[in-house]
């Protein structure tokens, strides 16, 4: 990614905004200025833009371009954080999911802790460019669920997501959303890339990450998104994420208390 040097906040090209909630949060943004990097130090948080739904657990980050309308979904309790970076500073068009290393992690949270980096500053500067490097160096990894453009194929995508461990017939919800089953085929393949069945198999799997991230039991989940025993579920978790969700629990588990004031700058 080439650097230049067009900043809309003078000299500082990294300004940080850290924010844990105990309620459910919905923001939608748009900044023209500034690229911006989402991260949840622990909690679900989830963007959607005009494409895809992308989750984003704790060892994952979002990269948004500048100028590109999202919404973050910040599911309580959550802590997270987020870097805007001067859109001068890097030459970034891509929306990306991106690996969290311990390092980018550990230089994720002294940024924020410091609130901006400014080049005026020395020490700024070279941390900015230790950060931007690692940023630009991340490994992309697969967490989004694509977004079908068709009206009918929009409308059945939203029964589905309305409801991700309905039991519902995959016929039944296309005739509520206004096509036959081969038609709304045809768009997902088209707009997806995925089979329909494939398209509401991510669904369930992105929600029970969500559930388990929140603190429920692997076998509750399992049941809840629709699989008739744990042995299936953990198969196809651990095919779509690389990761048991016995571990995500763990993890979840093993999370520090939130700060009891609800919303912390």
């Amino acid at each position: 990614m080439s650097k230049k040097r067009q900043r809309p906040d003078g000299t500082v090209c990294v300004r940080t905004y850290p924010v844990t909630f105990l309620h459910d949060v919905t923001e939608r943004r748009c900044e023209r200025g500034w690229h911006q990097l989402v991260y949840a130090v622990r909690g679900h948080l989830e963007v959607i833009t005009a494409d895809a739904r992308r989750i984003v657990p704790a060892d994952r980050a979002v990269w948004i371009p500048a100028g590109v309308a999202h919404t973050a979904i910040m599911r309580a309790p959550v802590s997270m954080r987020s870097l805007f970076v001067a859109a001068g500073e890097l030459a970034a068009p891509r929306l990306r999911t991106i690996a969290v290393t311990p390092l980018l992690r550990e230089l994720f949270l002294h940024v924020t802790r410091l609130g901006a980096l400014d080049r005026a500053v020395p020490t700024h500067a070279h941390l900015a460019d230790v950060t931007l490097d690692l940023i630009a160096a991340a490994n992309d990894v697969a967490l989004a669920l694509p977004s079908p453009r068709d009206p009918r194929a929009r409308r059945f995508a939203d029964l589905v997501t309305a409801d991700p461990g309905g039991d519902r017939r995959t016929t039944a919800l296309a005739r509520a959303a206004g096509a036959s089953l081969r038609t709304l085929e045809r768009c997902f393949l088209a707009e997806t890339g995925l089979a329909i069945g494939q398209w509401r198999r991510r669904v369930r799997l992105f929600h029970a990450l969500e559930l388990l991230e929140r603190g429920a039991p692997v076998t509750a989940v399992a049941l809840d998104v629709g699989y008739a025993n744990p042995s299936a579920f953990t198969v196809a978790f651990r095919r779509q994420f690389g990761v048991a969700p016995s571990r995500v629990a763990q993890r979840s588990a093993a999370s520090h208390p939130l700060d009891a004031r609800g919303a912390v700058g």
